[in-house]
Formats: C-alpha cells, structure tokens, sequence
C-alpha cells in the first residue's frame, strides 16, 4: 500500500539526541500511513550510523545517502524525487512535530483544495524553554507578506505543486534561504499556503546554526533572493527596502536579534 504522506528530512551531521527526538517525533504520530525518507547530506561516520540504527526499528523509515556534501535543498530534492505519498511534508533533524501535525495537515489538504501548501505556528525551544507561538504568521498570507519573511514554516505540500515549480533551487545562493525562496516561487505561480493557527511543530534553536546564517556573505545571498523572488511577485520598487533588510540586521549581534524578537513576541 502507497503511503499518503512522504516526511522528508534532511540530516547533516546532528546530534544523537535531537535525531532520535525528531524522527520518534514522526514514528508516534497519530496518523500512521506515511514513509519517512531520512536523506543523510554526506554526514559524518557517527551521524551515519545513528541513522541506519535508527531505519531498523521501523519498515516505514527509507534512507538516501549523498557522497558529498549538497546542503539542504538539493538533499531534500532527493526525497521529494523518490517519495511515494501525494503529500509532502518536511522535517528537520532538530525539530519535533507535535503528535496531531501529520493528520491535521493532512486533513486540511483533503478539504482545502484551494490551498498547495499548509504549515503551521511554531513553538521554539532556545536549550533551557520553550517559547510558545515563538514563529506566529498569518493564517492566509499573501504576496505583499514575503516583504517581511518567508511566513510558513515546514509545511505540508501536494507534490505536484512541488514538481510544477521544479523543486527547490539547488544554486549556491538559496543554501541558507532555501525555502523562503521556494515559497516565494509557488506564490509567483498562484499556489497559496495556509498556516493552521495552533502549533504543530517545534523548532529547536541552534546557536551555531544561527552563527552561520550571521555570515555576511549569507546576507548577501538573503538580499538576491529577495531580489529574485519580489521581482517574480511584483513587489518592486517597494521592496528595495526590503532587500536591502538583511543587509542592515546582519551588523547586528544576533543575541541581540534574539531578545529583541522575544520582546516583540511578549508585547
């Protein structure tokens, strides 16, 4: 029997704990006919053997190696490429959905057939709490929205609509930007997403992953991207102030960011 739902998750070099976190995470949803497609990105031996360990416990579990290193979206290209269920829906290696995310997600795409994509919004967890409703968006954004974000946040697609739009872009430049990017480019095709307004998902917030995504060239990068995806969404020449946002935030000290937004979020 064909799966309904392909969870895709791309894994590089986690630790043991959050892995096994987030895939027990998968394992004990409450909706049960899915595949998980673990794409281990070239990780290293002990990631790598934490993942074969973890693909024997359950039948459901299929695992994809990369022999170099592709980042995020090429890898969950492969997953995507493979995966049988109509539905597709993402999951890093450090987050944790919540038990009702699969079937709810899932449920809403079955009524909703307006909508391509459906997310959610989302807890965080900073290593000592969690912070609830940390990621809190929209419940039918629209165009002029992406000005601010990428405003979903590991959603749930229709594979088609995956397909239609070529996946992600695999080029250097989307490797941190990856799905804000891709949103952008669903939208510039009339496919909408939604965001279910309770959370479903947990994000698990890595210092050393927001050290990287601080790199300049990284806002660089962010900067084309918002070029590229408001030309494609006509929202020049409003959205030069926008494009140039990153540019401003990356001088920065994200601690600084950080609480910031938690001021934001308690206000």
């Amino acid at each position: 029997m064909y799966p309904d739902i392909s969870v895709v998750m791309a894994v590089h070099n986690e630790e043991r704990a959050l892995l096994e976190e987030a895939v027990n995470s998968i394992l004990n949803q409450t909706y049960s006919n899915f595949e998980l497609i673990i794409c281990d990105d070239a990780s290293n031996e002990v990631t790598s053997d934490v993942i074969k360990e973890i693909s024997r416990r359950d039948d459901r579990i299929l695992v994809i190696t990369n022999t170099e290193n592709r980042f995020a979206g090429a890898t969950r290209n492969r997953g995507i490429y493979v995966a049988r269920g109509k539905y597709v829906a993402l999951m890093d290696a450090d987050d944790y959905s919540y038990p009702e995310r699969l079937e709810m997600q899932k449920r809403f795409l079955d009524t909703h057939f307006e909508y391509a994509f459906v997310s959610s919004i989302v807890d965080c967890f900073d290593g000592e709490k969690i912070v609830s409703g940390h990621f809190r968006v929209k419940e039918k954004p629209e165009k002029r929205d992406f000005l601010w974000g990428a405003q979903f946040a590991t959603p749930m697609f229709r594979k088609e609509c995956l397909e239609r739009v070529g996946g992600y872009d695999e080029s250097k430049v989307t490797r941190r930007t990856e799905d804000y990017d891709l949103y952008m480019r669903l939208y510039a095709q009339s496919l909408r997403g939604y965001n279910i307004q309770r959370p479903l998902l947990r994000y698990f917030l890595n210092v050393n992953v927001m050290k990287k995504k601080r790199l300049y060239r990284y806002r660089i990068d962010e900067a084309i991207v918002r070029y590229r995806g408001f030309r494609r969404l006509g929202l020049m020449p409003e959205g030069w102030i926008y494009v140039i946002k990153p540019l401003i935030v990356g001088l920065i000290p994200h601690r600084v960011v950080w609480r910031m937004k938690g001021r934001a979020k308690s206000g």
